[in-house]
């Protein structure tokens, strides 16, 4: 059985004292393939040592996340455009709009979302979707750029069927991760109206962990609780789920 976490910050500090470990105890529960976002230039240099240490287990994405739309944006999108040019990013992401921590900066992260989307489509690269309280803002986004073949992943997914059928629409999949377990997630009551050829897995670990880790701190490990319970919704074996959001990944992906 082979699972594949599409969005996990295995750089993140919270992994400093154990990240070795974890990443096994990842690899031991069956995932195999780890996609890693960006959030800024500050975590390129430990994302590129995960790289190095993990060459065909690991992948990574570039990008500025919204909430790192600063006063300094100008100079981290130029980051991103650098890194962009070394071709070694398989995805532009984490990218999008958060309008959950800062609402002033409204305009400046569409702005960078349409950039980053841009250079996406230049290098014929997939994006990973950052959404948090600005549905609309982000499908406004996309529907600009709708016509020009945008793929990626709608990542932590948890808005509505409408919303879910509206992010395929827009060549998006739909990045399933702890949220489908919570008692409170909502998406659990519709998911199975949507097609399994439009799911992938995912952790956002160190976030987001699923029940019974609820609170804790996430892992990629925890990813099987989350193929569990997409097991349970579509009436499927957790093999064959593992098998379809893989190769639904590799679509995205291209690796």
């Amino acid at each position: 059985m082979i699972l594949t976490d599409t969005h996990t910050h295995l750089y993140s500090e919270q992994f400093d004292e154990d990240r070795e470990v974890m990443i096994q105890r990842a690899v031991d529960a069956g995932i195999e393939r780890f996609f890693i976002p960006a959030i800024d230039s500050t975590y390129t240099a430990g994302m590129q040592e995960l790289k190095r240490n993990y060459p065909d287990r690991v992948f990574l994405m570039t990008g500025l996340h919204p909430t790192h739309v600063k006063e300094n944006h100008a100079e981290e999108l130029l980051h991103v455009k650098e890194q962009l040019a070394t071709g070694n990013y398989i995805a532009v992401g984490e990218i999008g709009v958060d309008l959950y921590w800062d609402k002033s900066t409204r305009d400046l992260q569409m702005n960078a979302f349409h950039q980053q989307i841009e250079w996406a489509l230049e290098y014929d690269l997939p994006i990973a979707i950052h959404c948090r309280d600005a549905f609309d803002e982000v499908f406004e986004v996309l529907a600009a750029h709708q016509e020009k073949g945008l793929k990626g992943i709608f990542h932590c997914f948890t808005g509505t069927l409408e919303q879910a059928q509206l992010a395929i629409k827009y060549g998006m999949k739909l990045g399933i991760g702890g949220v489908v377990t919570f008692k409170n997630g909502k998406i659990d009551q519709f998911l199975h109206e949507i097609d399994l050829s439009h799911i992938v897995l995912e952790t956002d670990s160190p976030y987001l962990a699923p029940a019974p880790y609820r609170g804790k701190r996430n892992e990629s490990a925890y990813l099987s609780k989350v193929a569990q319970k997409i097991a349970e919704i579509y009436g499927l074996d957790i093999e064959e789920i593992a098998r379809i959001t893989t190769l639904n990944s590799r679509e995205v992906f291209k690796v």
